[in-house]
């Protein structure tokens, strides 16, 4: 039986999807990654279909999971920090308020067709930040290549005040979620172990 495809290189992706103790493979997509979807969740499935279907072009016949990440600080969608100004500026914007972030994953089968696609959204609480705490994050170099410029499973976990949803989703990859998913659609027999707990 062939392992699931993880289409994405993301060691967070590889990370989280190794705790659930499934066997999977981790192929890299070359997808170019410019959506046309205004909604930040149905562009998080656009990203995450695509990536999938370029892995599934090069691959075949296996099941491949596709996952894209996005910040949403009002009505706008925060990608990975262009350099420290644009890191700057993104911290300043999340800081003292809430934002969301909603993680596309999609789920194709062995012939092609979209088994399943979700894209949860959780919200995050950002405390208030001061300069010198946004230069000193900056100055670990964390923020860099992180949608928003934190990653709230490393340094960044000091600036979160609150999260209201799936963490692992804010990391990027709803595990319960996915697990659910994997279950409903037989690409899997049963949940590994234990059924995690729905904030997973």
């Amino acid at each position: 039986e062939r392992p699931l495809i993880l289409a994405s290189a993301s060691p967070r992706r590889i990370a989280l999807l190794r705790r659930t103790m499934l066997p999977f493979e981790s192929v890299p997509s070359r997808y170019d990654e410019n959506g046309h979807a205004s909604d930040p969740a149905d562009l998080a499935l656009e990203l995450a279909a695509g990536k999938a279907e370029e892995v599934r072009s090069r691959l075949g016949a296996n099941w491949i999971l596709g996952a894209d990440t996005l910040v949403v600080a009002g009505d706008e969608i925060l990608g990975k920090p262009a350099g420290r100004q644009d890191a700057e500026r993104m911290l300043r914007l999340l800081s003292g308020k809430e934002h969301f972030v909603t993680t596309g994953f999609v789920l194709m089968d062995p012939s092609g067709r979209t088994a399943h696609q979700e894209a949860p959204i959780t919200r995050v609480k950002v405390k208030t930040l001061s300069e010198m705490e946004i230069a000193a994050y900056i100055a670990t170099g964390e923020p860099f290549g992180k949608a928003g410029a934190y990653a709230v499973q490393g340094i960044g976990t000091f600036i979160v005040e609150e999260i209201s949803g799936s963490y692992t989703n804010v990391v990027g990859l709803p595990v319960f979620h996915l697990l659910k998913a994997l279950v409903a659609t037989r690409a899997i027999e049963g949940f590994p172990l234990q059924p995690p707990t729905a904030t997973l």
